[in-house]
């Protein structure tokens, strides 16, 4: 798993990749697609790594407006934050990083990433992208470009953590390597990235400059 490999900087998808928060999100969303009368069995799968806005946009619904339908769910996830909880071994994993070589790249709005992450005891980084900071969402490249460009990197040197398909894809679009998070996944997702399902067993070596490697004396792959 990226043996030799040097990293520049980590970037971290959040839902389903540092923290849980399906069970909130698809209350909200079920809510939701019930009141417009979708399938919920089909739609639910289709929430997942990518904006609110985008996701409606999406359904082409007639008369439904995408951002002030995006806004009023943002209302209702913002409270609901019950059984949000870290995937296993996060925390630690985050705190043991160098602050300015890591970032939350998420596809949620600030305000509710910055909830979801209290709940579930998510250290805060210096520096986070959220639905906000880029006109175009997962899984096109932006946000992943837009964290590597704040923090002073190459985003072809950075490792993305991503766990849905969306945010793959805009991780390998962005020309970083790509580490696959399995703790959410129902069904094993093929993939050519590496993959692992917790943090407990990674850890990180630091070289002078700054430069990470997974340290293999705890690699779990």
């Amino acid at each position: 798993m990226f043996v030799g490999r040097k990293f520049a900087a980590f970037l971290f998808d959040m839902d389903g990749t540092v923290l849980n928060s399906i069970a909130a999100a698809e209350r909200v969303w079920t809510h939701w697609a019930n009141c417009h009368g979708l399938d919920v069995a089909s739609f639910l799968p289709t929430i997942h790594g990518r904006r609110a806005r985008e996701t409606i946009a999406a359904l082409k619904l007639p008369g439904v407006d995408p951002v002030a339908e995006a806004d009023a769910l943002l209302k209702a996830e913002a409270d609901d934050l019950e059984g949000i909880v870290p995937i296993a071994g996060a925390v630690a994993f985050l705190q043991s990083l160098p602050p300015e070589r890591w970032a939350i790249v998420t596809s949620a709005p600030r305000e509710l990433a910055l909830l979801r992450m209290a709940a579930a005891g998510i250290p805060v980084p210096a520096m986070m992208v959220s639905a906000e900071d880029v006109t175009r969402g997962k899984p096109a490249p932006d946000c992943f470009l837009l964290a590597a460009k704040r923090l002073g990197v190459e985003a072809r040197d950075c490792l993305v953590f991503e766990d849905a398909p969306a945010g793959i894809a805009a991780g390998e679009a962005s020309g970083a390597s790509v580490m696959v998070i399995s703790a959410t996944h129902v069904h094993p997702m093929r993939t050519p990235h590496a993959s692992i399902a917790s943090y407990d067993a990674l850890g990180i070596a630091t070289d002078d400059s700054g430069w990470m490697v997974i340290d293999r004396q705890r690699d779990a792959a």
